[in-house]
């Protein structure tokens, strides 16, 4: 029990001697003439820092505009955080998460989502409806037809309108068919259907 008291003591004096350069490490971080440093609230490119005499303090310009600030970074002493990063890749790399969102993962492996345009959707769900309609219309003549419900010279008439209508229903589902599998085919070696 007498090594545990010693081991928690070494840790928490370790702890306390850790503490103190990681806040005098912060207070250092200091900018001079001549850096080339990163602002994103005025833009995203590089800034390198010269000195204003007149105003004592260091300044760039962009835009057309000149940018005044203190050499830690802070427009003024009553700033919480400075506005000026040096110019290392973590800081380009936080920034570039903290504006623009997490940086895109890249990825080798080939995705199978689809993205149709809505008005392809409803194109494709209106042939689809129709083409069932006309189904929907053969099957009635049919049943017609097997009940005896009109004469032969009737059945012919509507077979034949019923065959005009299904051969274009079949054509433009054939069409539309051939559309989705092209665009199956762009990420993927399946087809649906002929």
């Amino acid at each position: 029990m007498g090594n545990s008291k010693n081991t928690t003591s070494i840790k928490t004096s370790k702890s306390n001697a850790t503490s103190k350069p990681i806040a005098s490490i912060a207070n250092q971080i200091t900018f001079d003439i001549g850096d080339v440093v990163l602002c994103p609230s005025v833009g995203n490119e590089l800034y390198r820092l010269f000195n204003d005499e007149e105003n004592g303090c260091l300044c760039f310009t962009a835009n057309s505009k000149t940018y005044h600030y203190r050499s830690d970074g802070k427009v003024s002493r009553d700033d919480n955080t400075p506005s000026l990063f040096h110019n290392t890749l973590a800081n380009r790399q936080a920034i570039e998460t903290l504006y623009h969102g997490a940086p895109l993962q890249k990825t080798t492996a080939k995705t199978n989502d689809i993205a149709m345009p809505v008005e392809t959707l409803k194109s494709i769900a209106s042939e689809m409806d129709g083409a069932s309609q006309a189904l929907h219309d053969v099957g009635l003549l049919l049943n017609m037809i097997y009940r005896e419900k009109i004469n032969p010279r009737q059945a012919i008439s509507l077979a034949r309108l019923s065959h005009d209508s299904t051969n274009v229903w079949a054509e433009l589902l054939y069409d539309t068919l051939g559309s989705v599998n092209n665009t199956i085919s762009s990420v993927s070696t399946a087809n649906v259907g002929v």
